[in-house]
């Protein structure tokens, strides 16, 4: 068994065979049943009194329905029923599925956009948000108490186990046409482009569109648990092929799903491929300005400051929260919040699920230029001749390991200047940021696996941001 198991921001993720093996989704999955089953007896708990019943779902990766049975067998075992989505599932879906049965919770078993040789385990609450660290860190002493026991398992012979499957998506989608004006998107008869990525996606993004009337072209929709040999992630260099076919004049609208559907990725129809921070301005504004919602916008520390430049224009306040999406879901589910989102590709709207949901978001953007006639773009210039241009980028600094606590112990004493840039405010909420003038700002986190420290900077200019990049490489050079 593995030394450790540990819960990220999204889980527990490891190569397949390696460390992510049957005995350990069996350890971890006992760990999970162990703390709901410790909930279940508390007095006052939040779980008190509901039905046990566990929500499981997987991703297109190998072996993913083998290992959910794994799971499913340790569940059963702990006297919780698993009910098993019926194929490879979405994880807004399940989020959804989790809050529709009035589950415990849910497994995923997913790595997003891990590559294909990684798998992973998810583990989310009754409301349909990823597990806090309050939560992880039970589950992790859960485990370090079994290992420590020697505990193990007697499985039943591998593939002979069986539970109760269910069918997520008609729930899923009647709960869209509650945020989603499919209504408008029919009358602007669109012909789009759908990046699949051979994930989970499939039969969901694509068939929302076209029972609506759009002309869809399909990308990568077939099965493949190689993903072709690249990541699942919708970022520009994924939705390449989506770029071409709308440049060419065959669609007006590039959508794409990273591998489990949580994240998005925008085309627009010059195949300018717009980023996470963009959509989420744009998510932002569509719903305040056309749709007339109240309520604030919720972004992680390091997600463009666009966002709370629209969410001034438009009387909206902001929230900043760490990053993970888990710290934004909490949020959503305590304030009256329009959208969250994060610049990794994560987006959730009011009402709806405190989960990452790339589906929503992607329609979200087809609803907006159905609404308005215009590209996202001309939307975008619009905006920024009254809030000025916001030009953002993300660079990964190597350093000498032995030189990671003194370095982190520069940053966190605080910094007068950065460069010729003079610092206005410290934040360090997570990692340190440093405000610039002009709305400008820069942020350091340190990578938890690599010595990498992850630099996110924001300028107002493509010079200011060639500055502050070569400030900050200089910076973690000193």
């Amino acid at each position: 068994m593995a030394a450790s198991i540990k819960f990220g921001t999204s889980g527990w993720r490891e190569i397949i065979a390696r460390d992510f093996t049957f005995d350990n989704v069996r350890l971890a999955t006992q760990g999970i049943a162990d703390y709901l089953n410790s909930e279940l007896r508390a007095p006052g708990s939040a779980l008190a009194g509901r039905k046990p019943v566990l929500i499981l779902g997987h991703d297109a990766r190998f072996l993913g329905r083998e290992f959910s049975l794994a799971a499913a067998e340790v569940l059963a075992a702990n006297g919780i029923e698993p009910l098993l989505c019926d194929r490879p599932t979405p994880t807004p879906v399940i989020a959804h599925t989790i809050r529709h049965k009035k589950a415990l919770g849910g497994i995923n078993m997913t790595a997003s956009h891990n590559p294909a040789e990684y798998q992973g385990l998810k583990f989310s609450m009754a409301n349909g948000a990823g597990a806090g660290p309050e939560v992880t860190r039970q589950i992790e002493a859960n485990i370090a108490r079994l290992q420590a026991a020697n505990w193990t398992f007697k499985a039943v012979p591998f593939g002979t186990f069986t539970c109760r499957g269910i069918n997520p998506q008609p729930e899923y989608f009647k709960a869209l046409k509650k945020f989603i004006r499919f209504d408008v998107i029919k009358r602007a008869k669109l012909k789009i482009a759908v990046e699949l990525m051979y994930g989970t996606g499939r039969g969901y993004l694509d068939t929302l569109l076209e029972d609506c009337g759009v002309k869809v072209t399909r990308f990568h929709d077939e099965n493949n648990p190689l993903f072709g040999g690249h990541h699942p992630e919708p970022n520009a260099h994924g939705m390449e092929g989506v770029s071409k076919f709308v440049r060419s004049g065959r669609a007006q609208l590039g959508l794409g799903l990273d591998g489990d559907a949580d994240r998005f990725g925008i085309v627009d129809q010059d195949g300018t491929w717009l980023t996470p921070n963009q959509v989420l301005t744009l998510a932002l504004y569509h719903l305040k300005k056309n749709r007339g919602w109240t309520g604030a916008v919720v972004r992680t520390v390091p997600t463009s400051h666009q966002v709370d430049a629209v969410a001034e224009l438009l009387g909206v306040k902001v929230y900043e929260t760490p990053v993970g999406f888990k710290y934004i879901g909490a949020l959503m589910e305590s304030e009256p919040v329009i959208v969250g989102g994060e610049e990794s590709g994560g987006l959730s709207i009011k009402g709806h699920v405190p989960e990452k949901d790339g589906i929503l978001a992607c329609l979200l953007m087809a609803e907006l230029v159905a609404t308005e006639k215009r590209s996202l773009g001309q939307i975008l210039k619009k905006l920024e001749r009254q809030i000025g241009e916001f030009h953002s980028d993300r660079i990964n600094i190597s350093f000498a390991p032995e030189k990671k606590d003194a370095l982190l112990a520069r940053l966190g004493s605080g910094l007068t200047r950065i460069g010729s840039f003079k610092v206005e405010k410290f934040i360090t909420t997570d990692g340190y940021k440093f405000l610039l003038p002009d709305r400008e700002w820069v942020a350091f986190r340190a990578s938890g696996t690599e010595p990498l420290i992850r630099c996110y900077i924001e300028a107002k200019s493509p010079a200011g941001l060639k500055k502050l990049q070569t400030a900050c490489r200089a910076l973690l050079a000193a």
